[in-house]
């Protein structure tokens, strides 16, 4: 053999060597990495897989229900959907963006300017709670990094009616006003948590694995009638209409338990819907406004009266010649009501008769009697913003204070604070907190009279009602009503306007043996009718007649005929 033909052969051999070689480095190279990813460091890949694919996503809670005493719902949940983008996954193509942007009823640039300023973020709310109808049309076009988020909704079937006291949430269904905030940490629930994985455009994969269960919300009963709410709202709206007065209030409580039946307020708003909503139609006036009550604190002049033993049921008061000068001041009446008793006095709302009763008594004593019926105090509402009233100390009094504070000058309360006290002179005696949730059976409370006071203060006011009363538009058919108007003005710059009033009315039904408080408050009527008897009385009588025939309650002053067909 040639030396050429040697060295290719020799050549031949090496190249083949080296082939060999480089496979066989290849194996090993190829079942190296094999064994690395199975068996040295299988966690590795497997984490960055599920960091791309797998999420642990919050499971949102559902807030609890606000219902009515009767269980029907004031305030609920309903599942929506929101649309959510990933910055970094999103696609940037324009036309998807521009079709993302129709299907959202957004601006274009608007959504490109969120992605360039959110670009490093992972999350990202395009639009929160749409409709089933944007939802169809955002998973028809499946852009990438683009997904619905569940959530809840809140939703007040009550609307306007209710809107004061139950408040409304914000976006992130967090109680904002009344008792949504009151009560939201009860309401709020526990947001779960699931393990989800996502397809190639973002998407979440239907199913996923529950790591921690969401823990709704749970529900409160209100005290609250629905029935009468409603009632109530529409007899109060329409007074305010009709007497074109600023605005108005109405508060029923329940006498023997405290709990709050019905508080309506106008003007009002609508929760589900608060576009151009203005911040003072949030405010619940039965609880927030204070206002001097006028002449229905004189039964508890009265009351006070009795009980220091100073005035019996037969005092006789001279309220002649119709006024009576006090620190150089003048009291007066509306004319010459003589030589009168206690049930005359709060039949005719004489300011003379009542202004004696408290300047015969200590201040101290006279101060202790007005704070027994609650003024000045919380009502136990626990109502965000309540207002407590305003009763001064009797150390700060002149002699002229103690007499107009007989008759409802110099002291302020609110609605519900005014509604609380006519309880007490309506269960014999007994000062309860009150409560927007429904009770099953009253509180203790403490007594503040005695039950004999109480029952002869109840009969004088009756007469307020009857022919020659100032309240005969408060009369209800069939049924005692024991109450007192009020007609203030309101107070200004420089002492008291001659042309603005608060028109108010306090009562207690039926009579006999009270079931319901109920007060009405006006403010500012226009026209010649501002008296409380014309303008808050016909809202109350409007009421109790529905709320009597609602709530079955038996009629206490029937006549003798219709006695007869009733025994029948």
């Amino acid at each position: 053999m040639s030396r050429h033909n040697q060295s290719s052969s020799h050549t031949n051999v090496w190249r083949l060597n080296l082939v060999k070689l480089v496979f066989i480095g290849l194996v090993l190279g190829l079942g190296y990495r094999l064994a690395d990813i199975q068996v040295i460091h299988p966690d590795f890949l497997r984490n960055q897989g599920d960091a791309r694919h797998i999420r642990k996503v919050p499971v949102v809670a559902h807030r609890g229900m606000i219902v009515d005493r009767h269980g029907e719902p004031l305030a609920i949940s309903t599942p929506v959907f929101s649309v959510w983008m990933n910055p970094q996954e999103m696609s940037k193509d324009t036309q998807e963006i521009n079709a993302l942007a129709k299907a959202l009823n957004l601006d274009s640039k608007k959504i490109s300017r969120m992605l360039k300023q959110n670009k490093h973020r992972e999350f990202v709310y395009l639009k929160r709670r749409v409709t089933p109808a944007i939802v169809e049309k955002v998973e028809a076009l499946n852009i990438a990094g683009v997904s619905l988020q569940r959530e809840y909704k809140r939703y007040y079937p009550a609307g306007e009616v209710a809107a004061h006291i139950i408040g409304f949430t914000n976006v992130d269904d967090h109680g904002q006003e009344g008792l949504e905030l009151t009560y939201n940490d009860i309401l709020t629930g526990v947001p779960g948590l699931e393990r989800m994985v996502r397809d190639s455009k973002g998407n979440f994969v239907e199913g996923g694995e529950q790591l921690k269960a969401a823990k709704h919300g749970e529900s409160i009963k209100l005290s609250i009638d629905l029935r009468l709410q409603y009632l109530a709202y529409q007899s109060l709206k329409a007074s305010v209409n009709k007497h074109q007065a600023r605005s108005g209030t109405a508060v029923i409580l329940d006498v023997n338990t405290g709990e709050i039946l019905a508080m309506v307020n106008q003007p009002s708003f609508n929760p589900n819907n608060r576009h151009g909503l203005k911040t003072s139609d949030l405010r619940n006036r039965a609880v927030i406004d204070q206002f001097e009550p006028g002449s229905t604190v004189k039964p508890f002049t009265v009351a006070t009266g009795l009980k220091s033993g100073e005035f019996t049921t037969s005092t006789i008061i001279d309220t002649r010649p119709g006024y009576m000068v006090v620190s150089g001041k003048s009291i007066k009446d509306h004319r010459d009501y003589g030589q009168i008793n206690l049930a005359t006095l709060i039949e005719k709302s004489s300011n003379v008769g009542s202004s004696k009763i408290a300047l015969a008594l200590k201040p101290d004593y006279f101060w202790q009697g007005f704070a027994s019926f609650g003024l000045g105090e919380p009502t136990g509402s626990y109502f965000p913003g309540e207002a407590l009233g305003r009763l001064p100390e009797p150390q700060s009094w002149r002699t002229l204070d103690r007499a107009i504070l007989a008759f409802g000058y110099g002291v302020s309360t609110t609605a519900l604070q005014l509604a609380r006290a006519y309880t007490v002179l309506g269960n014999g005696g007994i000062l309860r907190p009150v409560s927007f949730i429904a009770r099953d059976e009253a509180p203790l409370g403490r007594r503040v009279f005695s039950s004999d006071i109480m029952d002869n203060v109840v009969d004088m006011m009756k007469k307020v009602i009857e022919p020659g009363g100032t309240a005969t538009r408060a009369a209800v058919t069939n049924y005692s009503v024991a109450g007192k108007t009020g007609t203030a003005k309101k107070s200004v710059v420089g002492g008291y306007a001659d042309d603005r009033y608060v028109s108010v009315f306090a009562g207690v039904i039926p009579a006999n043996n009270p079931r319901l408080s109920m007060v009405v408050m006006i403010d500012e009527p226009q026209g010649k009718d501002y008296y409380g008897g014309l303008v808050a009385a016909p809202v109350f009588s409007e009421v109790m007649t529905g709320a009597m025939r609602i709530l079955n309650i038996a009629p206490d002053n029937l006549s003798t005929t219709q006695l007869l067909v009733t025994q029948k």
